[in-house]
């Protein structure tokens, strides 16, 4: 591993350590939640939209989780501030470890995308595309 994977590996323990928009948002447009069963990580993301109710004005998370998943969460709600709905709709699993920085091994993949699952559900329960998911559960 070069220099570089050290400078990820310490963004994501800055992260994890110091997560940003951490907390909940009372006037969310809207909130979902989410666990990886086999880490044991949970997170909740609440959305606040703009006036148009498609731009992200602001994102907060809650949760406990290892390392990974946290510094994900707490990257992606920085990330998704500005984005439309439809560009949340469009993030994958490659967008997400490539904010991370760092190979992440098959097992730990569950952890780093779900934060985005969360809203990504989030935004479909939202929009009425699905009734009820219930938590959105990465083992599915």
């Amino acid at each position: 591993m070069g220099l570089g994977s050290d400078m990820y590996r310490q963004q994501i323990l800055d992260h994890y350590k110091n997560p940003r928009n951490y907390g909940e948002l009372e006037d969310s447009d809207f909130s979902h939640v989410g666990e990886n069963p086999s880490c044991g990580d949970t997170i909740r993301i609440d959305v606040r939209l703009e006036d148009d109710g498609e731009t992200i004005d602001y994102v907060a998370f809650t949760g406990d989780g290892c390392a990974i998943s946290m510094a994900s969460a707490s990257m992606l709600s920085d990330r998704l501030q500005g984005m439309t709905l439809e560009e949340l709709d469009e993030l994958d699993t490659d967008t997400v470890t490539e904010m991370l920085g760092v190979d992440i091994s098959p097992m730990r993949i569950k952890c780093a995308v779900l934060a985005r699952q969360v809203a990504q559900d989030g935004a479909k329960l939202h929009r009425g595309e699905v009734d009820d998911l219930g938590p959105t559960r990465t083992e599915d």
